[in-house]
């Protein structure tokens, strides 16, 4: 699922995307109001994290321009919690709110638990066709009668092309995305990493065809037929 983040702090921007990757979310970051907005058009987010402190458009403008067009979770983060800017973000639109300093952890867990109430159920999943991938319990369902467990960085490569699927999605990007924004990923551990998720598919489904190489940029998510996930090449 992805996450817009939007805080002029590049310290603490780079701290809440290193957590939402490693709780296996897609964090979508913004420093300033303006490109929070062009985000929100371009990609489409789940949940927005923001920051009232905001150069330019701050967060509470920002709340209400958001409030114009989507109905998603907004969980604001902000050194203020005076009762004052608390009562004014949530009567703009706000869902929740987090001062400053916070638990990476305690984050999460607020993310989650929006979401969870946004979608009406008790997990959090992208679905594609006939498939689900449940990032809570780790596992793909939807290619077979028993669901396939993934490992965390399995998790992490999928969540990202589920929510990009049909589209290519370059190398670096997904480096990024699975392995975080410190690095410790490279392009070979990434083919190693590919090739246990396609023999997953294969030895579950029979067809590896889901997954596509796109040689010399990154890999692609094939939207599998409705009848099944097991189409041709």
């Amino acid at each position: 699922m992805k996450i817009l983040v939007v805080d002029d702090d590049p310290d603490l921007l780079d701290v809440i995307v290193f957590a939402l990757q490693q709780a296996g979310f897609l964090p979508l970051k913004a420093a300033h109001g303006a490109a929070a907005l062009e985000i929100l058009q371009a990609e489409h987010p789940d949940l927005a994290i923001l920051d009232i402190n905001l150069p330019g458009v701050d967060g509470f403008e920002l709340i209400r321009l958001m409030r114009r067009d989507t109905v998603m979770p907004i969980l604001m983060l902000t050194v203020r919690n005076e009762e004052e800017d608390v009562v004014r973000a949530l009567e703009l639109g706000a869902d929740d709110y987090l001062p400053k300093p916070f638990s990476p952890r305690v984050l999460v867990a607020r993310v989650r638990a929006l979401l969870r109430r946004a979608a009406g159920d008790g997990d959090d999943a992208l679905a594609l066709g006939p498939l689900r991938l449940n990032i809570e319990l780790m596992r793909l369902d939807g290619l077979a009668p028993e669901p396939v467990q993934l490992t965390q960085l399995e998790l992490r490569f999928l969540q990202l092309l589920f929510a990009n699927a049909g589209h290519t999605v370059a190398t670096e990007r997904i480096l990024s995305h699975v392995w975080g924004s410190r690095g410790g990923g490279n392009r070979q551990l990434l083919k190693q990493l590919v090739h246990r998720v396609r023999s997953k598919l294969k030895s579950e489904a029979g067809d590896g065809g889901l997954l596509r190489t796109v040689p010399n940029v990154g890999y692609r998510l094939q939207t599998p037929a409705a009848d099944g996930a097991t189409g041709h090449k």
